[in-house]
């Protein structure tokens, strides 16, 4: 059974304070060194949720939020240090495409690793492979690594790769360009068929006005909080009005100034 969980979990990030980007700054810190500490940025500060079968979520927030690292939570990429998150069932995180593509290998061997990174066995893999490339059509350049491919190419082989997958669980960042208009409707045309196939979908979108046609249920992060849980056109209305009144009082603040 397709489920998430999450309690209480906490990421935090530790930023250096002061960035060396030049020779010349980093031989005037050592005849000068700043006295100074790590800054720790909080990217989830105590979220807990609870997804189960059937459910597609959405996430909203301004950038920074702290979707993405939610979903790489759910991803099982990032292991929270506080708090538990459980996931039960196949999941498909279709975000970072290039993760685990060997820029020396073929097209063909990439499909591979990037197949068992996302849990597909090698007999899957052998019956899905025919399949993935027709799909990317990339023809002959699969036998060339993809160092020679450009940024288009190999986001098609990613793309097409990540998509074989019959998930459980489907987490989305966005929706991703993938090159010229013909591949790109084929690409939501996927898109639309894995979602109705997994049994649970978490969406991370600022595209405000898609999210109730996908979602019935969201989220609003802030800063790494939960700021409203629930049906999703009650939780849009709140944060578009919530933008905008931030908007109104910089306006007042910027001109009292």
């Amino acid at each position: 059974m397709a489920r998430i969980a999450l309690d209480e979990v906490d990421i935090d990030f530790t930023a250096d304070v002061h960035r060396r980007t030049t020779l010349k700054a980093t031989l005037f810190d050592m005849l000068r060194p700043r006295r100074t500490s790590p800054r720790t940025i909080h990217a989830l500060r105590g979220v807990s949720l609870t997804i189960g079968p059937g459910e597609r979520l959405g996430l909203i927030g301004p950038n920074g939020a702290g979707k993405t690292t939610l979903l790489k939570v759910m991803a099982g990429i990032y292991p929270p240090p506080r708090g538990e998150a459980r996931i039960e069932g196949r999941v498909c995180p279709l975000f970072e495409f290039a993760t685990g593509f060997e820029m020396d290998a073929t097209g063909w061997d990439n499909i591979r690793t990037r197949a068992l990174l996302l849990g597909m066995d090698a007999r899957e893999i052998e019956e899905k492979i025919d399949e993935v490339a027709s799909f990317s059509e990339l023809g002959d350049f699969l036998d060339l690594p993809v160092r020679c491919y450009s940024s288009g190419m190999l986001l098609r082989l990613a793309f097409a790769t990540s998509t074989a997958v019959d998930p459980e669980i489907l987490l989305l960042d966005e929706v991703m360009a993938t090159g010229d208009a013909f591949f790109l409707d084929r690409a939501r045309a996927r898109l639309d068929q894995m979602m109705e196939r997994a049994r649970i979908v978490v969406f991370a979108t600022h595209a405000l006005e898609l999210l109730p046609k996908v979602c019935e249920r969201t989220i609003w992060l802030d800063h790494g909080r939960q700021v409203l849980d629930g049906p999703t056109a009650a939780v849009v209305s709140a944060y578009l009005d919530g933008v905008e009144h931030r908007k109104l009082s910089e306006g007042e603040r910027d001109a009292g100034g």
